[in-house]
């Protein structure tokens, strides 16, 4: 039996059966990887790695490795090489331990708790894994590469921060003397290839003629906010309707964190920026809209709104940029409503109630609810039309709901898509548009059931 001796505490590790004796051993495992880890910092150019393409990368990365436990004459088992080497790969071009989870199509959600603490969410549900940073210095500088990539930064007079990987997916950092139990990292995954609407209807989000409603929404330049709770697939839902914004229409997308997936080739992409460490500098969303409409945007797309721009954002809408699509978070289309009122009430503007309410109910023509089921589906759970005011109370209309009726012995919720029978007034502006899908989708009784050509 292959073994190898540690000086000073003499403990023999035995090597040769597989890797899962070598991972029980993380103190050695350890050792090992900061061994090899120093050795090739020595010997490798760092910044000719940076030039090269990822794979060349890692391929030259093997090579020196390999070379380095030879003539150190590491006793290492073939499957604990593999291993080492692919984390040292990790470490110096990628996010370490992370890189593996990032792989893996199959999870939407990251979670860092703490150093030896990872969650993920895959198909909706949460699983603890078995991945481990070596320290919080180790998680730290992880999170310290991802931010300094998109030219932000994390110390302790700036312990919080939002920003993104290459391939879109969010993230959120928060760093002692915020966080209690050392850094926390939260990833929030955006599958490389955007989903259509096919895959919504797949994934019974929602349901075939409701989906020919939301393209005639879309193409007949309606205002929309995508509501729901965190997670509940608003981003996917505006990626996927802006799949269907006419071509040759120039399209201005606002967000904190750049994430949205547009295929169009009229597009220009904004972003915010945070203080400098001066605490000047700052750009913000509502900044960027009031540049926005001098940019003679077709369309303004924003991520999300949260704050102040909340009202440069109704005013756009209200003033010939019709066909805007935002978020927000909220449980209910009147939620959202009520939070958008808070919103412009927060920006310091002082009008009457009814004025705001006004203004709210003649911007936005259509809320789409979302929300995610205990089971991590996602549903797309009531459609409404707000229909303008009755006295100082903004009146909405729902046109399609999901209607619970229970939970099976699997525990996933059961239901269905249902008309409400009202028709909605866009309809006919829908149909002046040549966008014509027939009243009976609207019927209760078979609107939902008739055949449906996807296109």
């Amino acid at each position: 039996m292959i073994t190898t001796t540690q000086t000073g505490n003499r403990n023999t590790v035995p090597l040769d059966k597989g890797l899962k004796e070598w991972a029980d051993r993380p103190l050695t495992e350890r050792q090992a990887l900061q061994t090899l880890h120093q050795k090739l910092i020595k010997v490798m150019d760092l910044s000719v790695l940076s030039t090269m393409e990822q794979e060349d990368a890692r391929r030259k990365i093997r090579s020196i490795a390999d070379q380095v436990i030879v003539d150190q004459a590491m006793p290492l088992s073939l499957a604990v090489r593999q291993r080492l080497v692919k984390q040292v790969a990790d470490e110096i071009l990628g996010l370490g331990p992370l890189e593996p989870l990032l792989a893996d199509t199959s999870i939407s959600d990251i979670l860092v708790n703490s150093h030896d603490t990872v969650y993920i969410e895959r198909r909706g549900r949460l699983e603890l894994t078995d991945v481990k940073f070596q320290d919080d210095r180790h998680l730290l500088h992880i999170i310290d590469r991802i931010v300094s990539s998109v030219g932000r930064r994390i110390d302790e007079s700036s312990p919080m921060v939002d920003a993104r990987l290459k391939d879109g997916s969010r993230v959120n950092a928060i760093i002692p003397p915020l966080a209690l139990d050392g850094p926390m990292l939260s990833i929030r995954r955006f599958s490389v290839k955007p989903l259509k609407m096919e895959d919504l209807i797949g994934y019974e989000t929602l349901q075939p003629t409701i989906s020919q409603l939301l393209i005639g929404i879309v193409k007949a330049r309606l205002n929309i906010i995508i509501s729901g709770g965190t997670g509940s697939g608003k981003t996917t839902l505006l990626n996927v309707l802006s799949g269907y914004i006419p071509e040759g229409e120039r399209i201005i997308t606002i967000e904190d964190s750049a994430e949205l997936q547009f295929q169009h080739d009229h597009l220009v992409r904004l972003e915010t920026r945070p203080p400098n460490v001066e605490g000047k500098g700052e750009v913000t969303q509502r900044d960027l809209v009031k540049n926005t409409l001098r940019m003679r945007p077709d369309r303004i797309i924003i991520g999300e709104v949260r704050s102040s721009e909340t009202v440069d954002m109704l005013q756009a809408m209200n003033t010939g940029h019709d066909g805007s699509l935002t978020t927000i978070h909220a449980n209910s289309p009147r939620d959202a409503l009520t939070r958008v009122e808070n919103m412009v009430s927060m920006a310091g503007f002082e009008m009457p109630v009814a004025s705001m309410r006004s203004q709210i109910a003649s911007a936005v023509h259509v809320v789409l609810q979302l929300e995610r089921l205990e089971d991590g589906t996602r549903k797309l759970t009531s459609l409404q039309e707000i229909n303008g005011m009755e006295g100082d109370i903004i009146t909405m209309s729902e046109i399609f709901t999901f209607e619970r009726t229970g939970i099976d012995g699997d525990g996933r919720v059961l239901g269905q898509f249902r008309a409400t029978g009202m028709v909605p007034v866009f309809f006919d502006r829908l149909r002046r548009r040549g966008i014509d899908l027939g009243r009976d989708i609207f019927d209760p009784g078979t609107g939902l059931e008739r055949e449906v050509v996807y296109g």
